[in-house]
């Protein structure tokens, strides 16, 4: 018996492509605002949802994997659904379990490269082998999720590098100092000081400097380079899932 669930798929590809897009801007903004909370709680937040969406997946590849459900006239399409659903479901849950226990998550980042750079390649071997009925739309959906996760890798491995290093040293990206005095926010001593300035008395205070957080334009570029080309996957699987339902709810067709 034929059971059809490549809507179903694309459907959980659609939805982790929303939290992840969703997660990876918040986290963005947090580091952009010096809030390591912030982005500790949208890493987090994300656990559950993407869990829920990675164990789905994974349920479902093996399944597909196991009983085959496409006719046989589809040949190889079970190596290029099934294969591909049951990564991304790995990679997911991994994440989930990492978000939520608060581990390092450069590790799934380096789980994601390398599903990503699989995922590159079944996309363009099919699009060469003229597989599907819409090569062209279905690698861009691959291509989208797969450069994505390609990009996980620089990502995790910046969000951890804040979290554990930027935000608890509270020095690194300043550009004033909280202590500043008249002549000493200057940089001047007694021993720089003219002649004739008194060598005694304390400083007059002024109003602490403004302390400004200073993201690097590269740090910026490579967080927000993730949940970019996630949006693009994700608009890439919406697409695909609008022009799968209409052609395989065909009039009159049973359940």
């Amino acid at each position: 018996m034929f059971i059809d669930n490549l809507a179903l798929t694309e459907a959980l590809l659609l939805f982790a492509a929303a939290v992840l897009t969703y997660t990876g801007i918040v986290a963005w903004w947090g580091m952009r605002k010096n809030n390591p909370e912030t982005v500790k709680h949208a890493i987090r937040g994300s656990a559950v949802p993407v869990g829920g969406i990675g164990l789905s997946a994974v349920v479902l590849g093996l399944w597909s994997e196991m009983v085959w459900p496409y006719p046989a006239a589809m040949g190889g399409y079970n190596i290029l659904f099934d294969d591909i659903t049951l990564i991304f479901g790995i990679v997911m849950v991994t994440f989930g379990v990492a978000a939520y226990l608060q581990l390092r998550l450069q590790y799934v980042g380096i789980l994601a490269f390398m599903a990503g750079a699989v995922t590159i390649l079944y996309g363009w071997t099919a699009y060469g082998m003229n597989y599907t009925k819409e090569p062209f739309d279905f690698l861009l959906l691959y291509l989208g999720f797969g450069v994505a996760g390609v990009f996980a890798l620089p990502a995790t491995t910046l969000v951890d590098y804040y979290l554990h290093n930027v935000a608890k040293s509270d020095t690194l990206w300043r550009t004033a100092s909280p202590l500043a005095t008249k002549g000493r926010a200057l940089g001047a001593t007694r021993a720089v000081q003219g002649l004739g300035v008194p060598a005694t008395g304390t400083p007059e205070p002024t109003e602490p400097a403004t302390l400004r957080f200073r993201l690097p334009v590269y740090f910026e570029l490579i967080i927000l380079a993730f949940p970019v080309f996630m949006a693009l996957a994700g608009l890439a699987a919406w697409w695909f899932l609008g022009t799968t339902i209409p052609g395989h709810l065909t009039p009159g067709k049973t359940p």
